[in-house]
């Protein structure tokens, strides 16, 4: 279904645009950040850390890394501070990395089983599919920071993925 290639690229991906749409949130002020947007996180902030909280759960699954110390109920406000929640994405986005150059077919290939949050329950799906499914949450959510930076006159740079070796 999908291997190695495929996950670092999309590592490498997940981090150059990070790194896009932060540098573009920096212009703007905190007001503008916390502005609710009416996105289903409200904000461009309050994205930012829902996005946050969701890669370290799900890396919490795949790599054993702590899990966030808020619920998911409380993931757009995980982090208060602009500049700590920029200085834990690098962090995360590191590890993200870190995470995908190691990983092997032989992992892609079985099968996880989690406590689900959202479904409040036990669940257990093929790893290759969580796998695309952390990428395809990554990229959902910064198209609509994306298009809240975009309103807020920011200039994110593009987000085509068959841009990310010439630019990551």
């Amino acid at each position: 279904m999908i291997d190695q290639a495929f996950v670092t690229t999309m590592a490498r991906y997940n981090r150059w645009q990070n790194e896009s749409l932060y540098a573009a949130a920096n212009g703007l002020a905190d007001e503008a950040r916390r502005l609710d947007r009416g996105a289903f996180f409200r904000s461009i902030h309050g994205t930012f850390c829902h996005l946050l909280w969701a890669d370290r759960m799900w890396l919490s699954r795949f790599a054993g890394t702590p899990k966030p110390a808020v619920p998911g109920s409380e993931s757009s406000r995980m982090i208060e501070a602009w500049d700590e929640l920029v200085a834990e994405r690098r962090v995360t986005d590191a590890l993200i990395g870190d995470w995908a150059a190691g990983l092997t077919l032989e992992w892609l290939a079985g099968d996880l089983t989690w406590m689900s949050g959202i479904s409040r329950r036990e669940l257990t799906k093929p790893k290759a599919q969580l796998v695309m499914h952390f990428f395809n949450h990554q990229t959902h959510h910064r198209g609509q920071v994306h298009a809240m930076l975009t309103a807020a006159g920011a200039k994110p740079d593009d987000t085509d993925l068959m841009l990310v070796d010439a630019r990551a």
